[in-house]
């Protein structure tokens, strides 16, 4: 019963979500104005048949992560989520646990950000949606799951990155990455996932251990980022870090100033997307 339910409950949810609002083409034939699955598999980083199975009733036991990342993609409300999170059999999240939920107020703003790269990370700094520009910004991000999604396991961990820092840039952000994370750590002790994060970012990473050992306390600024772009080549953006204290969430924003060119290759880059030049000729 709980799994008719819950495939029930999906379908209805994707069919009224139009691709438009989703930021999604809607070219082509469409049988209905929803999502089609393939498109609801893509903003929530699910695999189509994982989906499928779910609104047949043939998996009826989701992760709480794929409970969350299928909230967001269907822009459910706080009512609609907590229903979503019963029929999956799972607890909504507590106040003890990091946030992921994306109200739809946030959801709103990003919908109107359109032009711009903006990512939204939770107070673990772990990247809950991107927008398209973002993605050709910075590289897709689609694929990464788990703690790939991470911004400090990222950093510490030595994954390539566009962003180009001086070393006294890279010291000044990695002390601020670990001020903040440890400042999370102090609101939501009993957070599983979060204390796993810590434990593996200090067994693996040398660096990280000394400054989480030093006691570094504060929270992690906005500042400058120089990006190496491999279609358009160094740019310098302003990126600012705004911060959704209800929900605890940081919302990141890069921009630069009209009229530099900066600004001209911020508008190529929105033109090439996540295609290189080659392809588009």
């Amino acid at each position: 019963m709980t799994a008719t339910e819950l495939g029930r409950a999906l379908r209805r949810w994707r069919d009224r979500v139009s691709p438009e609002t989703a930021g999604l083409p809607s070219g082509g034939h469409r049988r209905a104005a929803g999502l089609r699955r393939e498109e609801l598999a893509l903003l929530a980083g699910i695999s189509v048949d994982y989906i499928t199975r779910l609104e047949q009733g043939r998996a009826a036991n989701p992760s709480g992560q794929v409970v969350e990342a299928l909230a967001r993609a269907l822009r459910l409300s706080p009512d609609e989520r907590a229903y979503l999170f019963r029929l999956a059999e799972l607890v909504p999240p507590g106040p003890d646990v990091v946030p992921a939920y994306i109200t739809p107020s946030v959801q709103r703003l990003l919908d109107r950000l359109v032009d711009t790269p903006v990512g939204v990370s939770d107070a673990a700094m772990t990247l809950l949606v991107a927008n398209p520009m973002y993605a050709a910004l910075m590289g897709d991000p689609s694929g990464l799951r788990g703690f790939e999604r991470n911004g400090v396991w990222r950093n510490f961990m030595g994954v390539p990155s566009r962003v180009r820092h001086t070393p006294e840039e890279l010291q000044a952000f990695e002390a601020g990455m670990v001020a903040e994370l440890r400042a999370t750590a102090a609101r939501y002790p009993a957070d599983h996932q979060l204390r796993r994060l810590i434990a593996e970012l200090r067994s693996h990473s040398k660096r990280f251990a000394e400054l989480w050992d030093a006691g570094v306390v504060g929270r992690l600024q906005a500042s400058r980022k120089t990006i190496e772009h491999p279609q358009v080549g160094l740019l310098t953006l302003d990126c600012d870090l705004l911060r959704v204290e209800e929900n605890d969430l940081h919302i990141l924003v890069y921009s630069a100033e009209p009229g530099t060119e900066a600004a001209e290759k911020l508008d190529l880059i929105s033109v090439v997307g996540t295609q290189s030049l080659a392809e588009n000729g």
